[in-house]
């Protein structure tokens, strides 16, 4: 991977990254403070965008693993596997709480019920999402058994020289 292409993720990575945790941080603090004072009832909506950013968070950090990985040319080991079943499982996670957004906002959209249609397919492609990760996994799995393959054709080579 060239550098500027790395440094670049890097910095999507940060952003993303100290952006939820900003947002997260000041819904805590909205969330915690004296309900007097004019602070946020704790909705399942709010309970729902916290842990939705959990999940963001989540892949964030595996895929920076991953890009460092890549780049110290490591990616093509079991290790890897982990920060891959990490991002699936963080992907999985974020289509269920669309989900659940969906089910709770369904009620007040009886007269336009496209727009729960419409949520719904959303949280199907997100599900899609979570598959192609899971197709990359298994290509990865192919990728991780041909280079030790390699390795050990490698070795009998130089055993024989």
């Amino acid at each position: 991977m060239r550098r500027l292409t790395v440094g670049a993720l890097r910095a999507v990575l940060v952003v993303v990254l100290a952006g939820t945790v900003f947002v997260q941080a000041s819904m805590v603090w909205a969330l915690a403070t004296d309900p007097e004072e004019g602070s946020l009832p704790l909705t399942p909506l709010r309970v729902i965008t916290i842990l939705g950013m959990v999940a963001a968070q989540v892949a964030t950090v595996c895929v920076g693993r991953l890009v460092t990985m890549v780049r110290r040319r490591t990616v093509f080991s079991s290790a890897a596997f982990r920060y891959v079943d990490a991002v699936i499982g963080a992907i999985v996670t974020a289509a269920l709480l669309w989900f659940a957004v969906t089910v709770i906002n369904a009620p007040g959209q009886r007269a336009d019920p496209g727009v729960t249609v419409i949520m719904g397919g959303i949280g199907v492609a997100i599900l899609g999402v979570a598959l192609i990760v899971l197709v990359l996994r298994m290509l990865l799995a192919q990728a991780v058994t041909r280079d030790a393959e390699a390795s050990q054709m490698q070795t009998e080579l130089d055993q024989v020289i």
